[in-house]
């Protein structure tokens, strides 16, 4: 993070990256595991992480590679579209991301509704913990969410009544337990290793100790897993189906990303992110990602803080884990063979269960109510519907409850004297929205007498007001009484 070079840099370097790759090793391998796709494909994401976002610019700090917050969606798109297919939305998603950043868009994703984005990240929580509940026990997951739901019962008596899925549950079970648990020992012992590499670690060692008939990843090598798309693959553009995935891929990757950035920024006070040249970074990450026909890719804040917390300083770091990656891939691909992948689904449900905010749904709710009611249905959305319209509806209950609270509108009505003037006072902004307040109370004033209007208070008059307004004013003058008197800016456009 400084300007000039310092042998101590590299050392605090090296060290990070060494901390941020035994990170990774579990999580790459059990996204990809969760989305359907070969093991050996979430390394070459987080390969492609570390070499080649890693040396562009944008955020110094934060680690690049497969997310958990995607495996839901990159799931549906594989058993939809076909693992053939996959490249091309991972591709197309990139060369969206770099026109976007390339046209200076990478800021204005700050502004999406944070609401949205937790409701977002709680509701692939609900479906990772649903679904790799099932993978824990060793058993197929339902293909809906609700489906998933109504199944739990039957989930229960399944592993009650058979034995390997009950090993392969209490394994699974075994893994959140250490995941918990670890953190909580002395750093001077959970410093050592970091709690997903210890977790599995011991999952697999118990796997070999008592012979558990567990279901283990499947190996195939990293030359053999990666299949670039082929070119009837690309005819799938002109899918309407496909191209909503790829939007939502865009969407929810690029709003992970740079809120990721945000959150680093503030663990440091080394140069902030550049959100133009990030998302472009994380573009052209995809675009390689796409060609490779790999998993999507997002900066990841578990690994990105991992990176912060171990003392890097530069890009390097990030670098070299991708390097260890590759090296790891490619000397030791038998080493994934030995992982259970129900030790995997323990990972990505403690991983699911971080992703829902719990802690801060009590206190949102007391001071922003609207606001904890668009994260809840956001949430509810994405385990009842699919990603794509999840935050769909959310976005959109977020558009709906900006709009009716930017819509307020205040009437004063002063009546001093019963044979004068009724005087109204309107402030605020006066929408459509607030329509019918606003011609409940108009409408319930004396007919018989003179009314003054003053509209100079408010701050937006919109066309279904503005005529509504014309048409009472018009209707109580034909009453026989004075004219209705208006005042302010937008008086003569009423009149």
């Amino acid at each position: 993070m400084h300007s000039r070079f310092r042998p101590a840099d590299l050392r605090r370097d090296f060290t990070a990256s060494l901390v941020v790759f035994l990170v990774a090793v579990p999580l790459c391998v059990g996204v990809a595991v969760a989305s359907g796709v070969p093991a050996e494909l979430g390394l070459v994401t987080g390969i492609v992480g570390g070499l080649v976002v890693g040396l562009l610019p944008g955020s110094s700090l934060q680690v690049s590679g497969p997310a958990a917050g995607l495996t839901v969606l990159v799931y549906e798109a594989v058993q939809t579209h076909g693992l053939g297919t996959l490249g091309v939305i991972v591709l197309a998603s990139g060369a969206i991301q770099l026109a976007l950043g390339f046209l200076g868009f990478g800021r204005w994703f700050r502004a999406i509704s944070v609401a949205v984005v937790q409701g977002m990240l709680a509701g692939i929580g609900l479906v990772l913990i649903l679904g790799q509940s099932y993978a824990m026990a060793g058993l197929k997951a339902p293909s809906s969410g609700l489906d998933k739901i109504a199944g739990l019962p039957g989930l229960v008596g399944d592993i009650a009544a058979d034995r390997d899925a009950l090993s392969a549950f209490a394994l699974g079970a075994g893994t959140i337990a250490v995941l918990v648990l670890w953190k909580k020992l002395p750093a001077r012992i959970s410093g050592i290793m970091p709690a997903p590499l210890v977790a599995v670690a011991l999952a697999t060692a118990a796997t070999a100790l008592f012979s558990l008939p567990v279901a283990k990843v499947e190996v195939k090598g990293l030359l053999e897993a990666v299949q670039p798309p082929g070119v009837d693959a690309f005819s799938e553009l002109g899918n309407v189906a496909l191209l909503g995935t790829v939007l939502a891929f865009t969407l929810i990757a690029s709003a992970e990303s740079l809120f990721s950035a945000a959150a680093v920024d503030r663990m440091h006070d080394g140069p902030r992110t550049d959100y133009d040249k990030e998302l472009m970074a994380q573009g052209a990450g995809n675009a390689v990602c796409g060609l490779l026909g790999a998993l999507p890719m997002t900066a990841v804040i578990v690994r990105s803080a991992a990176n912060v917390q171990a003392g890097a300083r530069t890009k390097a770091s990030r670098v070299l884990h991708g390097v260890w990656l590759l090296l790891f891939a490619a000397l030791l691909p038998a080493a994934l063979g030995v992982i259970p992948i129900a030790a995997l689904a323990g990972v990505l449900v403690h991983a699911g269960c971080k992703l829902v905010p719990v802690r801060e749904l009590v206190p949102l709710w007391r001071e922003h109510r609207g606001e904890a009611v668009v994260l809840a249905v956001t949430a509810i959305a994405i385990v009842t519907t699919n990603m794509f319209e999840g935050v769909l509806i959310g976005l959109l209950l977020a558009v709906a409850k900006t709009a009716w609270t930017i819509s307020h509108i205040q009437m004063n009505v002063k009546d001093d004297d019963e044979k004068g003037p009724i005087h109204v006072r309107l402030t605020g902004n006066a929408t459509f929205l607030r329509l019918p307040h606003m011609l409940d109370t108009l409408e319930a004033l004396p007919k018989d007498r003179p009314i003054e209007l003053d509209l100079s208070g408010l701050r937006h008059l919109d066309h279904a007001c503005l005529t509504a307004l014309t048409n009472w004013a018009d209707r109580h003058n034909e009453e026989g009484t004075d004219p209705v008197r208006m005042s302010g800016k937008v008086a003569s456009a009423v009149g």
